[in-house]
């Protein structure tokens, strides 16, 4: 009853906010796996690694102001010190350390092993949020183990993925030539500063989603956070790069493929990603984004079998059903914890009229912290 009373203002448009939510992280997942293939093929080319993601965030930049400025003219707050040092940080902290490590990882390891590692976000990201007190996790109740069971399941899907092969399932012919174009040759490469590069990336990128959700209680214009952010990571690129990278070669663009890669990262991996991720953790809490992010690996095993013609192992059919099993006891967990809610909510909305006193208002109903 209390649901369908919701139903009129969850719904914007057609399609309800929940499949709108679940929509946009599927198409974020696409988009950022491929980005694993295409910039390990762009490393292979020799591309600078301090000069690729200056120019990446650059496009993203000039890609999120004019929306940033037009669509949150009315609704941004004024400017502070203290946000300005918040955005510097997320900026610094989600996008320059994030992205500087994620490169250097995965210039001395391959696009498979850098979206694995990845599968730790969601476990870092859980237990921030559950320490922080953004996530509430109640164990005693359906909700709370189905989110925190559904964590494990993904990441161990995705850890099946990684760590277990099996028997061929399917074998195109792979052609060697292009795998070694796109994937590279790893053996030169010192693997172990490749894992801790990656592993940084991992609490790098935890850290931002769990610290955007405090940031847009206080500022809650999305799109303006997110440029502000990739405003001050500009300058900081910038400022390493021109210290760091001194060869004049390295800040040209020498083909088409890195022109390809360049705009991709830019547009895909930055701009519809950063818009993408902050847009959900708005709506759905960052455990709701990171849970998504096991699904990156299957992804990118699938991308290597048609794309590159690698072969298809049983190990990936069993995890690719353990990352969707995994996903599906999170969603379970999140509807759920947002009945539990609902029903909550108008307990105490009823016993307030009963009293005489003024239930809560329809705000507190339709933005929820996190919701799913």
């Amino acid at each position: 009853m209390a649901e369908d009373g919701l139903a009129p203002v969850k719904r914007i448009g057609m399609v309800p906010e929940r499949a709108r939510l679940h929509i946009a992280m599927t198409v974020f997942q696409f988009g950022y796996a491929g980005n694993h293939v295409i910039m390990r093929g762009a490393l292979n080319l020799g591309v600078s690694k301090l000069v690729f993601p200056l120019y990446r965030n650059i496009i993203a930049l000039i890609v999120l102001l004019p929306f940033a400025y037009f669509l949150e003219k009315k609704d941004r707050p004024g400017l502070t010190p203290s946000f300005l040092i918040q955005f510097f940080f997320l900026g610094f902290l989600g996008i320059t350390l994030n992205q500087g490590s994620y490169i250097f990882g995965l210039d001395n390891t391959s696009p498979t092993f850098a979206s694995a590692v990845e599968n730790a976000v969601p476990a870092v990201t859980f237990i921030m949020a559950a320490i922080l007190g953004i996530e509430q996790v109640h164990l005693t109740r359906k909700d709370g183990i189905a989110k925190v069971l559904g964590t494990l399941v993904s990441v161990a899907g995705a850890s099946v993925i990684t760590l277990y092969k099996g028997p061929i399932i399917y074998s195109p012919n792979p052609s060697s030539e292009k795998s070694d174009l796109l994937l590279g040759d790893t053996r030169e490469k010192n693997w172990t500063l490749g894992c801790i590069c990656l592993i940084g990336h991992c609490l790098f990128w935890s850290s931002w989603i769990v610290l955007q959700t405090p940031v847009l209680k206080k500022y809650p214009a999305r799109l303006s956070v997110v440029s502000y952010s990739c405003c001050f990571s500009v300058m900081q690129f910038c400022a390493i790069a021109a210290y760091f990278e001194r060869d004049p070669q390295a800040w040209h663009i020498h083909s088409g493929y890195e022109l390809f890669s360049l705009f991709y990262s830019g547009l895909v991996a930055s701009a519809m990603a950063f818009a993408v991720q902050i847009y959900v953790i708005d709506r759905g809490g960052p455990v709701f984004v990171s849970a998504y992010l096991p699904l990156q690996t299957m992804l990118v095993a699938i991308m290597a079998t048609v794309a590159l013609g690698e072969e298809f192992y049983l190990g990936g059919i069993i995890g690719a059903l353990l990352i969707i099993a995994g996903l599906y006891l999170v969603v379970l967990g999140k509807n759920e914890e947002s009945k539990y809610s609902t029903e909550k909510v108008v307990i105490i909305s009823s016993l307030s009229d009963n009293n005489g006193v003024e239930g809560p208002s329809k705000s507190s109903l339709i933005q929820p912290l996190i919701d799913c």
